[in-house]
């Protein structure tokens, strides 16, 4: 039986015919060619789009906190933001970083596996020369780092990469640890080089001085809260966060708030002058006549009407009805 040809290479036959370009056998391989897509078992995709997503939501909140932390520590313009999320093997994240750079490698308990901050040298010394008292000036010299410097270093981004836990507290609860400082990327092999791993790249600025900030996540990390990275989690999470007896207690501290309470005999217009010539005995002309409902305010908003009187001897006000209008409608 003859193969059954789509409109689409009708048409496009009837064009390759008509000009003498073309045959059918040649339209249906080319057709086919089409349809086959190149894998790269080398760069097995072990994330889905939305779980990446997911990543650079959590890690564009940690950029924020970063950039606060280290605007106070280092009392100098801060600027972090993500630039990318990327999963590529191991290997590839170890060329395409510096050869000699600064690499936090981090513990991050309950979870297995280890996480890197790579932070580009010009950027790190800069921030230690803030800490000892400089402009923020850069000069790389990562080959002869001395011990005092690894230490000031190490201290700085331990305490930085402590906020972590606070950006990935909607994804698991983690108590990040400094399990070393490196500065050559070949002597560090954390996983195989083919291992998936997401690449979190982070611009920053400090004062005149601009880099990289990398955070390297292995997928054995990840493995354990990887059904948290999706929307579905996310959702179900926010609905989760409210609870029922918190909202009843919100509710029961509103009540007993304590709000003034003001019964408005009138107003009246003075000048400076008669205000500062009034002495005891004198009397002010109020705007409003005796018989006149009086405004009760809640705060400085008007809320009821009211009549003068008393009460067990004491003076009072009797509420008529209620005032509604602006933004004063939501009781």
């Amino acid at each position: 039986m003859a193969d059954v040809l789509s409109q689409n290479e009708i048409d496009a036959l009837l064009s390759a015919l008509s000009t003498g370009e073309m045959s059918a056998d040649e339209l249906k391989k080319e057709e086919e060619e089409k349809k086959v897509k190149v894998y790269d078992f080398k760069r097995a995709l072990r994330f889905s789009k939305d779980q990446i997503r997911s990543l650079t939501r959590i890690h564009e909140n940690f950029a924020r906190i970063l950039t606060t932390y280290f605007s106070a520590q280092l009392r100098t313009y801060v600027q972090i933001s993500v630039a990318s999320a990327d999963q590529i093997p191991y290997e590839e994240f170890i060329r395409s970083i510096p050869k000699m750079t600064i690499l936090n490698v981090f513990e991050v308990p309950p979870l297995d596996g280890r996480i890197i901050m790579e932070v580009n040298p010009n950027i790190a010394y800069s921030m230690m020369d803030r800490v000892m008292g400089g402009k923020g000036s850069s000069h790389n010299n990562v080959e002869n780092l001395t011990e005092i410097e690894s230490k000031i270093m190490s201290n700085l981004f331990e305490k930085a990469f402590e906020n972590i836990r606070e950006a990935w507290s909607n994804v698991a609860d983690i108590d990040p640890l400094l399990s070393e400082l490196e500065v050559n990327p070949q002597f560090l092999q954390m996983v195989s080089p083919n291992e998936t791993v997401v690449v979190i790249s982070l611009n920053t600025t400090i004062g005149e001085t601009s880099g990289m900030i990398n955070i390297c996540i292995p997928h054995v990390v990840l493995e354990p809260v990887i059904p948290n990275l999706s929307v579905s989690y996310w959702m179900e999470t926010k609905r989760s966060e409210v609870n029922p007896q918190e909202v009843e207690s919100l509710k029961e501290r509103v009540k007993k708030a304590s709000v003034p309470i003001v019964a408005e005999l009138g107003k009246s217009d003075i000048s400076i002058e008669e205000f500062l010539a009034v002495g005891i005995g004198d009397v002010i002309q109020l705007n409003t006549r005796i018989d006149d409902p009086l405004t009760v305010r809640i705060g400085e908003v008007p809320k009821f009407t009211a009549q003068p009187g008393k009460s067990n001897k004491k003076v009072a006000v009797q509420i008529l009805d209620s005032l509604k209008g602006g933004n004063d409608d939501d009781e």
